[in-house]
């Protein structure tokens, strides 16, 4: 039953790519039920030579696809051996046990102190530390934890974003000391009566760094679940109005408000439940300490760059790009790092591929952001020259595979563009894209880029043409 199953998808599939070769590009798309959308494809050999293309020198917003882009240049400039170091210096003495003085933890723009690295142990970071801290005999602070934020200038948003997308994981803060991306991760437990207040949880520990407003309902069991989010814009105070059917259990992770003091609170938390007790305060001193002459006595190194690209790409992870983004301009520059110097570089780096930065027009790193334009034909191109770059392997690497892995791990499944596309998807309201690397029926490898701006609905739709064009390709190249 199995076997005849698949080879009816199949079938079915080979079918599909038929129609699309007898069809063409243009009566592809001029099929598409989103009429009202602008449509761009620009299909290149590994030469880069055009075969294929449609309104390819048209302007479209990329949304994510900027991210290629940005994490490009990021390995360019950095090397996929990069690695970001988080030092705790000591501005004190130790007297028997207790650290009279000073704690100063100094950002580096790390984004990776959360669980994504580390099997999902968000304290892991912090466990290491505190370990050190062990080892040389300190388990008490009679001083303050104090963050030193001279890493990154103090633009924590970039130009560009939208309030609405501030209280959500993928509009967090940006800044040099940063844990948990940023956000508190909730959990609500829709298990009570009809007409009654969900369950909440949240991590850390249900940290009272946020004020939670929990005006959330349970309805009936059946009905459609209604998501409302909003934090207050320069504080922590959120409120949840969600409509949630019974049974339902919901995780949304949210951004929080002073990304150093949530991180230097929920490390005194961990210190004290580690067995360090740490009665003193906490914070942000401004002017930044001067630490030169100071000892280190706790140190962690992240993962290397190549890992933290992989998971940049393939989550599609807004907050990894601008941290990225700001660690290169800090780095190249020997100065605070910025988003505009940031984007200088990635348009530096473009230039220096020859290609055409008249059209590459970036207001942030990531995509996210209102006014950034190009042209898949510009895309196109620098994925070709991407080839030939010492750093392609892990810009390579960080693609998701179609079917597997990723943003798009449940595209594709079960026809023969499985694992055969490797590429970024983007999308913002109104706007999907999709550019990459694709192997053809005979072994032909094509790089590719698509986009659909100004369409209405959902992007099933525009997915769904996207898939039949390169099932077309598929099957003519």
């Amino acid at each position: 039953m199995k076997f005849i199953i698949r080879n009816v998808f199949l079938l079915t599939f080979l079918l599909v790519a038929v129609s699309g070769f007898s069809q063409d590009l243009n009566s592809i798309i001029s099929s598409a039920s989103n009429q009202e959308a602008l449509w761009s494809v620009t299909v290149r050999d590994s030469e880069g030579n055009i075969l294929e293309s449609y309104n390819q020198e048209k302007l479209i917003i990329p949304a994510s696809n900027q991210k290629l882009f940005t994490t490009a240049t990021v390995l360019d400039g950095l090397g996929s051996d990069f690695r970001y170091t988080t030092n705790i210096y000591g501005d004190g003495i130790l007297v028997d046990s207790v650290w009279e003085g000073n704690l100063i933890i100094k950002g580096s723009g790390d984004p990776s102190i959360s669980g994504f690295m580390y099997g999902e142990n968000r304290y892991f970071v912090f466990g290491k530390l505190v370990s050190q801290l062990k080892e040389l005999g300190i388990y008490e602070i009679n001083g303050s934890l104090i963050a030193d934020v001279s890493y990154f200038d103090h633009q924590i948003y970039p130009k560009g974003w939208d309030w609405d997308d501030l209280s959500f994981y993928y509009g967090v803060e940006i800044a040099p000391l940063s844990f948990n991306n940023n956000a508190v991760d909730l959990v609500v437990i829709a298990d009570g009566e009809v007409g009654s207040k969900p369950r909440i949880n949240w991590f850390p520990e249900n940290t009272s760094f946020v004020n939670f407003i929990n005006y959330q309902t349970i309805t009936p069991a059946g009905t459609k679940y209604d998501e409302f989010y909003q934090r207050d814009m320069g504080s922590n105070r959120i409120v949840l109005a969600s409509k949630l059917p019974k049974g339902y259990i919901e995780e949304e992770s949210l951004s929080i408000s002073g990304a150093a003091m949530f991180f230097l609170q929920s490390f005194r938390h961990f210190m004290i439940q580690s067995g360090i007790n740490t009665p003193g305060s906490y914070l942000v001193q401004n002017p930044n300490p001067d630490v030169q002459n100071l000892n280190i006595l706790a140190s962690h190194n992240s993962e290397p760059l190549s890992k933290l690209i992989e998971w940049t790409n393939k989550e599609s992870d807004n907050f990894y790009t601008e941290m990225l983004l700001k660690t290169l301009d800090a780095e190249k520059s020997n100065q605070q790092g910025s988003f505009e110097y940031g984007i200088k570089e990635v348009r530096k780096f473009l230039g220096g591929m020859e290609i055409d930065t008249t059209y590459v027009i970036m207001k942030d790193g990531s995509g996210m952001a209102s006014g950034n334009f190009t042209k898949t034909s510009i895309l196109s191109e620098f994925l070709v020259k991407m080839q030939y770059h010492p750093e392609f392997e892990a810009f390579y690497r960080s693609m998701s595979v179609a079917g597997i892995d990723g943003t798009i791990v449940h595209r594709m499944k079960g026809t023969a563009l499985y694992r055969n596309f490797k590429g970024k998807s983007g999308y913002v309201g109104g706007v999907r894209t999709l550019s990459g690397y694709f192997t053809t029926s005979s072994g032909e490898q094509l790089i590719v880029s698509m986009a659909a701006n100004n369409f209405i609905g959902k992007v099933r739709p525009i997915d769904a043409v996207h898939e039949r064009i390169l099932a077309y390709l598929y099957a003519k190249y």
